[in-house]
């Protein structure tokens, strides 16, 4: 089978099983077609297969015209901040996010520095599908150049929304995984600046990657010691493009992806109320957290482009998904872990207390993942097998299913980035939460 995964998001594939350098000159092409020969920022996460990659892709795009500012390795949310500072056309980051190492894949930038909505998504798929692209002449092809201090518009954007020197004043120490990926380029940069003390685990951004990349805590055991071995105030895991932050309490316990947002939130909507909007996958702690400050929330099906979009929509100062991915519209419609960390941080230096004691603070739920292989054609049959089992929740479909009792929740929903079919349940406690989740699980698993 062809390891192959397009979307209105973008194309993910393993490398020499499906991504191959005609391909990725096509989505080039055809992505410069669409920004009729104009600026286009290129970055890559740091994987050892991106070299291949960029040079496939520096083709199209030079072939349909496009001026080609190239930032080299770089985070996914640098790329977004560059496409307007820069004014560019869009953009493209070459990563397959956490995915492993054989993969790698495309993630395309409207001029606005977001990703790609679905009307541009649908637009781009039509014109890879018809492959009339607007390859120019001889005398017309675009042209390459580097981008110097790639991060620094990032970093400054993200400096402005916090105090630094309250920040600095604390003298932090934090131990910061970035396990060989993009965030080691210019992440131990911005906490050196807010005066921090920076323990570094998988310097290196050359894509070997030191423990399995997504940012979960049977991935993070090595930061959690860390954490405990240098007495450090936090510990920050990113994922290889650093779009996404977990997070580890000064006890060198993992208190996840999913209170990334909520400490965000907490801390951001305390000073400036506003709407707040998050996915359906993500925790009702964040719900908890905008009644708490008396804001409006609201829920988008899942997604980082139809969370931006209802952000719009809404006007929302906050947005964000449960992974871990905090969206913040001063920097840019992207989630961003470097917002992430200062945002943290201030509300550390803010509030005088440990990140445990901060952490604790908050609502309490338990919230488990699965996910099983499944073909996207069956999983229509795997959501109506669950909502039979469980007529007596409420329905929520369109974007799978999600299904709600006044304590807990179940979601099933297929990924858009994975031949797979995520389980995710919340509960007030661990072991509701495992059985609900175990139960829709095998529930699947029958259907499917």
């Amino acid at each position: 089978m062809t390891e192959r995964i397009l979307s209105i998001s973008g194309l993910r594939g393993v490398v020499g099983n499906g991504l191959d350098p005609e391909y990725l000159t096509r989505f080039a092409a055809a992505l410069g077609t669409m920004f009729n020969g104009g600026t286009v920022v290129l970055s890559r996460d740091g994987r050892a297969t991106g070299e291949m990659v960029r040079h496939a892709v520096i083709a199209g795009l030079t072939a349909t015209g496009c001026r080609v500012v190239d930032a080299g390795i770089a985070t996914t949310p640098t790329c977004g901040v560059l496409v307007t500072h820069l004014k560019a056309a869009g953009g493209l980051q070459i990563t397959a996010s956490h995915n492993p190492v054989q993969w790698n894949g495309l993630k395309p930038f409207s001029p606005d520095g977001s990703v790609f909505n679905r009307e541009l998504g649908e637009r781009l798929l039509s014109l890879l599908d018809s492959g009339e692209f607007g390859y120019v002449g001889w005398d017309a092809l675009g042209s390459v150049e580097i981008c110097d201090d790639a991060a620094g518009p990032h970093i400054d954007r993200v400096l402005k929304l916090v105090d630094p020197d309250v920040i600095r004043q604390r003298k932090f120490k934090v131990v910061l995984d970035v396990n060989r990926g993009s965030g080691a380029v210019a992440a131990p940069r911005l906490l050196e600046t807010l005066g921090c003390e920076v323990v570094v685990l998988g310097g290196t951004p050359d894509g070997q990657f030191e423990h399995t990349p997504e940012p979960l805590e049977q991935n993070l055991g090595g930061l959690c010691e860390a954490v405990r071995q240098h007495g450090a105030d936090a510990g920050f895991a990113e994922d290889p493009d650093a779009d996404r932050l977990a997070i580890v309490d000064n006890n060198g316990r993992y208190i996840g992806e999913e209170l990334t947002l909520a400490l965000c939130a907490d801390h951001v909507l305390a000073r400036t109320p506003g709407v707040f909007v998050v996915n359906g996958s993500t925790s009702r702690v964040n719900a908890d957290i905008a009644e708490k400050h008396g804001c409006e929330f609201h829920r988008s099906w899942v997604g980082e482009a139809n969370v931006t979009a209802m952000m719009r929509e809404k006007n929302a100062i906050l947005g964000g998904e449960g992974n871990g991915g905090v969206i913040e519209p001063q920097v840019g419609y992207v989630r961003d872990s470097f917002v992430s960390m200062a945002y943290v941080l201030e509300g550390l230096a803010i509030g005088d207390r440990t990140l445990a004691e901060w952490a604790d603070s908050l609502p309490s739920y338990a919230i488990v993942k699965n996910k099983i292989e499944c073909p996207r054609e069956k999983v229509d049959a795997a959501c109506q097998a669950l909502q039979t089992k469980y007529a007596d929740a409420t329905p929520t479909t369109g974007d799978g299913l999600r299904l709600d009792w006044p304590d807990r929740w179940v979601q099933v929903r297929a990924s858009n980035t994975e031949p797979i079919i995520r389980v995710i349940a919340e509960a007030p406690d661990a072991n509701a939460a495992t059985t609900l989740c175990d139960d829709a699980v095998a529930t699947v698993r029958d259907a499917v």
